[in-house]
């Protein structure tokens, strides 16, 4: 089976869980790409969007979705997103597309979080796809000593601000036997938005394609 066929099964089985009036986060990537365009056969059952990426929401609109501000809904009651890691206990990582700081919000806000992806992306234990860390501009070189200090190699992301003016630190070698842990410390750092790891907030159901 070739990956885009799994990310296609992947995408499919998750329109299962949208229920009629449902309000839906929908994250950002190339296996969600297919799940959006399998959404446009179940759109009476969809009340409205909300979306983790400026490049989601103009896919969603292309197929006529409403898209609306988190801040307009009190909860989402299915969020679908995908991801570039993933372990046995659910523990993901995210944000090779620099969308993990909104992803992850939208994940917070939702009843249900559906994780999809392909089987390449199912590990053993967290690590092989780097960390993303989203950081104020101002604060690079700062967050950048002390993720050194944790024994991560930080690597600027060139060329790339994040939807909301940021830029990406990619943490490689960065220990994560214990990914609850970690992503606590990063966030501790003083000029840290949100980093990739997705332990605290882990999804409900895992889909592999």
């Amino acid at each position: 089976m070739s990956v885009e066929v799994a990310k296609s099964n992947a995408a499919k089985k998750a329109l299962e869980f949208i229920k009629p009036g449902c309000i839906l986060g929908v994250g950002t990537g190339s296996t969600v790409n297919y799940f959006i365009d399998f959404l446009k056969a179940l759109k009476n059952k969809i009340e409205i969007c909300v979306s983790s990426s400026q490049q989601t929401t103009q896919r969603l609109r292309a197929l006529g979705f409403t898209v609306t501000d988190l801040n307009q809904v009190s909860a989402l009651d299915l969020y679908v997103d995908g991801a570039d890691e993933v372990d046995p206990h659910k523990n993901l990582i995210k944000g090779g597309g620099g969308a993990h700081t909104l992803e992850k919000l939208l994940a917070v806000n939702s009843k249900k979080f559906i994780c999809i992806v392909d089987a390449s992306k199912t590990v053993e234990f967290l690590g092989r796809f780097p960390v993303p860390v989203e950081v104020l501009p101002a604060a690079r070189s700062y967050v950048a000593r002390e993720l050194i200090k944790l024994k991560a190699q930080p690597i600027y992301r060139e060329n790339f601000i994040t939807d909301s003016g940021n830029i990406i630190l990619d943490c490689v070698h960065l220990p994560l036997e214990h990914p609850v842990a970690m992503e606590n410390q990063i966030k501790n750092i003083t000029g840290v938005i949100e980093v990739g790891i997705f332990a605290k907030c882990k999804p409900n159901e895992v889909i592999i394609g």
